[in-house]
């Protein structure tokens, strides 16, 4: 027993982690990003979780609320991540020796051979052990890449409800649009509805021709054609938004309906410095940029885990307990009995199999670096579009806000010459139709300032830049033994 013991404690002190470390590869530096970015230094590296409460819509705030509580994909992702953490306890001790309570009945016949056939039966009962040493590390890498994954399942949670709080809060505004889009519309049809009234009158005196009379009319039907498409489109809008809330489409019918003043009937005000006012942490903090890199660690730490299996392995088996011919007085000082069995198995044949795994996760690994590459570009990517498509969006709301400014005076002006006919009836139809699309192009405009504030938020992580646990690490390094394996 004592050699056993001896055998197993230098295993123990020789023993440990073969494979590579992980190492945060570093694609682009810090400098260059933030060049791209134009970012400047700031003394606050933090943004709000709660970032849409700026637009001060209570409904709005609500309905992200209701979404991150009852949307199923949120329930997903909390079950892959708890799925995540069982794993990970099951791997943590997986190098642990195990102990389990046996009783068991055993009956023997000897052949012939022996020449006189002896059989023997006996009762059994004790505590069976089992342990299987790490001594390469391979138990440790294997936990290594357990926790990378919980990080990783935790990541993504944080990655759906950012995406589900964009989500919602996109279609919330492209309903509010469609609800300020379809209130112009019906205002339009009652004013062209005068008019067509107008012209109507004038053409029972004699007044006007049959051709002014079909454009009045074509004007009225033109706009009452987009109001059904108008309604048919914000009840599609306040259907998704149910979906998004976890409740059936209808449900929140009552609470969706149109308010006064509108969220996009003016210009949101929002300071454009905060723009480049970004951590460079805000890049690789990103939560599908985490998915990505707590891939990479697990991968990485697979090898090592595959590595491990080229080597030579020590387990020892053990049985403590009480052996006898009857159950009655089977537990008893003359029936007390013990065995162990240390075992080293060395691999010797495998047609390659042990050295391809290898191989194998090395791809892995290095598929999993490529896609973690991609996720920082496309997240500096996301950052640099939406913080120039914002910019450029206001520049281009100041100029439809002059422009429908302006044609609503000219259309005044244009219904007062007509009235008093001066002026074919033709300029009025145009005048009409200039000063619907430019109220219509000056209400989008205001919806994209949201969506892009929206899209910059979302292209920043939305304030889930939380920090992951600290990987595993291995008790001792050492170097990489070679083994020939066949």
């Amino acid at each position: 027993m004592r050699k056993v013991l001896s055998i197993f404690s230098v295993c123990l002190l020789l023993s440990c982690t073969v494979g590579p470390d992980y190492e945060r590869p570093e694609f682009y530096s810090d400098e260059n990003i933030k060049n791209s970015l134009n970012l400047k230094p700031i003394n606050n590296n933090s943004v709000s979780l709660e970032w849409y409460k700026e637009f001060n819509d209570s409904i709005l705030n609500d309905l992200i609320a209701s979404s991150i509580k009852h949307n199923p994909n949120v329930g997903v992702a909390k079950e892959r991540l708890r799925q995540a953490r069982q794993n990970f306890k099951i791997n943590k001790f997986s190098m642990f020796p195990t102990l389990d309570a046996d009783g068991s009945y055993h009956y023997v016949k000897d052949s012939i051979s022996y020449g006189v056939p002896i059989s023997t039966d006996y009762f059994q009962s004790g505590l069976d052990a089992s342990w299987e040493l790490d001594i390469w590390g391979g138990g440790t890498r294997l936990t290594e890449s357990a926790l990378a994954l919980v990080n990783a399942a935790g990541a993504n949670l944080n990655n759906v409800r950012l995406s589900l709080t964009a989500e919602v809060a996109s279609n919330y505004i492209s309903l509010r649009q469609t609800q300020e889009q379809l209130r112009i519309s019906k205002e339009n049809q009652k004013l062209q509805q005068e008019i067509y009234d107008l012209v109507n009158e004038k053409y029972g005196l004699g007044l006007t021709d049959d051709i002014t009379l079909k454009q009045a009319q074509y004007l009225l039907e033109n706009t009452k054609a987009q109001i059904p498409v108008l309604e048919n489109a914000v009840n599609a809008y306040k259907n998704s938004l149910a979906i998004l809330s976890g409740e059936l489409p209808g449900t929140l019918d009552d609470k969706l309906i149109d308010v006064q003043p509108n969220l996009v009937s003016k210009q949101f005000k929002y300071n454009l410095e905060r723009l480049y006012q970004l951590p460079i942490e805000i890049i690789r903090n990103r939560p599908d940029v985490q998915v990505a890199e707590q891939n990479l660690i697990s991968d990485n730490a697979l090898i090592g885990q595959a590595i491990s299996n080229l080597f030579p392995g020590v387990s020892i088996s053990g049985f403590l307990g009480y052996q006898g011919a009857k159950i009655p007085g089977l537990i008893s000082s003359n029936n007390s009995m013990y065995s162990y069995s240390p075992v080293i198995n060395m691999p010797l044949f495998h047609w390659g199999a042990l050295i391809n795994t290898v191989e194998l996760q090395k791809s892995k690994k290095e598929e999993a670096l490529k896609l973690y590459q991609s996720s920082i570009l496309t997240a500096v990517n996301d950052i640099r579009n939406s913080t120039d498509k914002l910019e450029k969006e206001y520049q281009s709301n100041a100029s439809a806000y002059q422009a429908w400014q302006s044609q609503k005076e000219a259309d005044s002006l244009t219904l007062d010459k007509y009235k008093q006919g001066l002026i074919a009836f033709n300029e009025v139809l145009s005048s009409q139709q200039n000063l619907l699309s430019a109220q219509q192009s000056y209400i989008n405009s205001n919806a994209n300032i949201y969506q892009d504030i929206i899209s910059f938020y979302k292209s920043v992580g939305g304030g889930y830049q939380t920090k992951l646990k600290s990987l595993y690490k291995p008790i001792k390094e050492c170097n990489q033994p070679t083994s020939q394996e066949h």
